[in-house]
C-alpha cells in the first residue's frame, strides 16, 4: 500500500515536471524566460523546453502590431491657440527581452512620448499649419519617437493624427469672428450697392434735366419762329390775329369746361370784341 502511495507521487511529480518543462508558444507570440531570476532566453513559437524549476516563463509578449490610443489633450500653438489633439500609434516588439527589462510600462511611455511629442511639434507651428499639415505631424512625430523606442526593442510602425481641433472656446470665438466678418462684407457690400444706385439716380436726374432744358431751347426756338412768322404774316392786319386768338381762347375754354374741378363756365356773348381786349391789354 505504502509503494503504491510512492509510485504514484512519483507519477504526479513526474507529470508536473514534465509540464514545466514543455512549454508550447502560440503564433504571434514569444516567451521571456529567466533563470533563477535572470533573464536566459526568448520561446519562439512552436515547441519549446526548459529546464523545470530553474527556468521559469516571466513574461509573454505578442509579436503582432500592437495599437495604442493616445488621448486626446490641449495644444497651444505658436500664436497662442489652444487645440485639442489625439493620436493612435501603431508599434511592433521586435526585441522582447528590451521591451520587458528597458522600461517599466512600454505602453504608458510610449502614449507619454507621443504626447509630449505633439505638444513640441505644434507648439512651433501656427494655428492654420497645425490644422492643415497633419502629414508634417505625423512624419516628425514618427522620427521622433522612433530614436527613443528603439533602445526598447519597439519599432514606430506608423502614428496617425485623429483629431486636431481648435478648443471649444476657440471655436466658439472663431465662429462669431466669422460671423462678424460676414456681416461686414454683407454691409459693405449693401453700402456699395446704396452708393451705386444713389449715382445712377443723380446721373439719371442729371440727365432728366439736360433733357428737358434741351427740350425748352427747342420749344422756346420753334415758339420765337412762330411769333416771327404769325407777326410777319398778320403785319398791321386785325382780323388774323383776333381769327388766331379766338380760336386759342375757344380751346382754352373748352379744355376748362371738360376740367374735373370746373363747375359752371361762362363765355363771353362777343367773343371777337374780348380778342380785341386782350390784344389791347398786350400792346
Amino acid at each position: 500500500m505504502g509503494g503504491t502511495v510512492v509510485v504514484l507521487a512519483v507519477l504526479i511529480l513526474l507529470v508536473i515536471t514534465v509540464g514545466l518543462g514543455v512549454r508550447i508558444v502560440p503564433q504571434g507570440s514569444k516567451h521571456v524566460v529567466q533563470r533563477l531570476g535572470k533573464f536566459h532566453k526568448i520561446l519562439p513559437p512552436g515547441l519549446n523546453i526548459i529546464i523545470p524549476y530553474i527556468d521559469t516563463v516571466a513574461h509573454r509578449v505578442s509579436t503582432k502590431d500592437i495599437v495604442l490610443d493616445i488621448p486626446s489633450q490641449e495644444v497651444i500653438t505658436k500664436d497662442n491657440v489652444v487645440i485639442v489633439a489625439n493620436a493612435v500609434a501603431y508599434i511592433n516588439i521586435v526585441a522582447p527581452e528590451k521591451a520587458v527589462y528597458g522600461v517599466e510600462d512600454y505602453e504608458l511611455a510610449i502614449r507619454n512620448l507621443v504626447q509630449t511629442s505633439l505638444r513640441s511639434i505644434v507648439g512651433e507651428m501656427d494655428l492654420d499649419d497645425a490644422l492643415s499639415s497633419r502629414d508634417q505631424i505625423k512624419a516628425k512625430l514618427k522620427t521622433s519617437i522612433s530614436d527613443d523606442i528603439s533602445d526598447w526593442g519597439i519599432v514606430m510602425k506608423t502614428v496617425e493624427i485623429q483629431d486636431i481641433n481648435p478648443s471649444g472656446t476657440m471655436q466658439q470665438a472663431m465662429e462669431e469672428q466669422a460671423a462678424a466678418e460676414r456681416q461686414r462684407r454683407a454691409t459693405v457690400t449693401r453700402a456699395d450697392g446704396e452708393k451705386t444706385a444713389a449715382i445712377l439716380e443723380a446721373e439719371g436726374r442729371l440727365e432728366a434735366s439736360r433733357r428737358d432744358a434741351e427740350a425748352k431751347v427747342v420749344l422756346a426756338t420753334a415758339t420765337q419762329e412762330a411769333i416771327e412768322k404769325v407777326t410777319a404774316g398778320i403785319q398791321d392786319k386785325e382780323l388774323p390775329a383776333v381769327y388766331l386768338l379766338g380760336e386759342k381762347y375757344v380751346e382754352a375754354m373748352r379744355e376748362l369746361a371738360v376740367s374735373e374741378n370746373a363747375k359752371l363756365v361762362l363765355l363771353p356773348g362777343d367773343i371777337p370784341a374780348a380778342v380785341r381786349g386782350l390784344m389791347s391789354t398786350t400792346k
